[in-house]
């Protein structure tokens, strides 16, 4: 049985002082509500003081990105270790707009999926279509080969320890959401290449995510789906009330 994964990406918003802030408000409205895991992935400079303040909660802690190398000249990047010891235990690799502004590939992101299980993070990878591809109709297409070269070289016990984020690009800070019935479909699709690729036995265990604007007012739709394992919320995990209302939506 799968279980939902509620994980907020807060992108470049929240000071220090506000995460500790922000958890401490909504770590009593969500404690109990263990039907789902709820993650926070949070900028690098809020994960130390977001993991202190989510000791003894039910939250747990994550970045938003990683770099593919353990150390060494680059300058402005972060590696795995450094988000082990800094208190996260999840990190988001390929998120759109890693790739649209900063030059991600298929071939990075695989990359630093490899470096994050290698410290003993789990991964959210995120990958889906631009609106180009799918209007064009090859969207079923798009994301299967993404699937199959961000999980290059990466064996079935590893893929354990990853989550999939189905981000239709088209739908991520848009206001535009990807109907339950197209979020249920590409999902399906992920799932299915899963098992060409691994078993379905993984197919069956992946646990995939949508992420493309689900917020407090759509997620029990959309968590009603088969395929769909619970959410990658963007501006909705900046509001206390609207996350919480996607996690009880998940423990509904």
């Amino acid at each position: 049985m799968r279980r939902y994964v509620i994980a907020g990406n807060w992108k470049m918003n929240m000071t220090p002082s506000a995460a500790r802030s922000f958890i401490t408000e909504l770590a009593p409205k969500v404690a109990g509500k263990d039907k789902c895991d709820i993650v926070l992935c949070v900028p690098f400079v809020d994960i130390a003081v977001a993991a202190e303040a989510a000791k003894g909660t039910n939250i747990k802690i994550g970045a938003e990105n990683v770099h593919f190398e353990a150390k060494g000249a680059y300058t402005g990047e972060i590696s795995a270790e450094m988000l082990v010891e800094s208190g996260a235990e999840y990190v988001i690799v390929g998120h759109s707009e890693r790739r649209q502004y900063f030059a991600e590939t298929d071939e990075t992101v695989n990359l630093r999926t490899k470096a994050a299980l290698a410290a003993g993070l789990k991964v959210i990878l995120c990958l889906g279509e631009v609106k180009s591809e799918r209007l064009s109709g090859i969207t079923d297409e798009v994301v299967a080969m993404q699937t199959k070269l961000d999980l290059a070289g990466i064996s079935e016990e590893q893929l354990k320890n990853i989550i999939i984020a189905y981000e239709p690009v088209w739908a991520i800070g848009t206001g535009l959401t990807a109907t339950p019935e197209q979020a249920d479909e590409t999902c399906g699709v992920i799932r299915k290449t899963i098992a060409k690729i691994y078993s379905e036995k993984a197919a069956e265990e992946m646990i995939i995510q949508y992420g493309g604007s689900m917020n407090d007012g759509n997620a029990a739709e959309l968590l009603a789906k088969a395929n769909v394992d619970g959410g990658l919320i963007g501006g909705a995990s900046l509001v206390t009330d609207k996350f919480t209302a996607i996690v009880d939506a998940a423990n509904a």
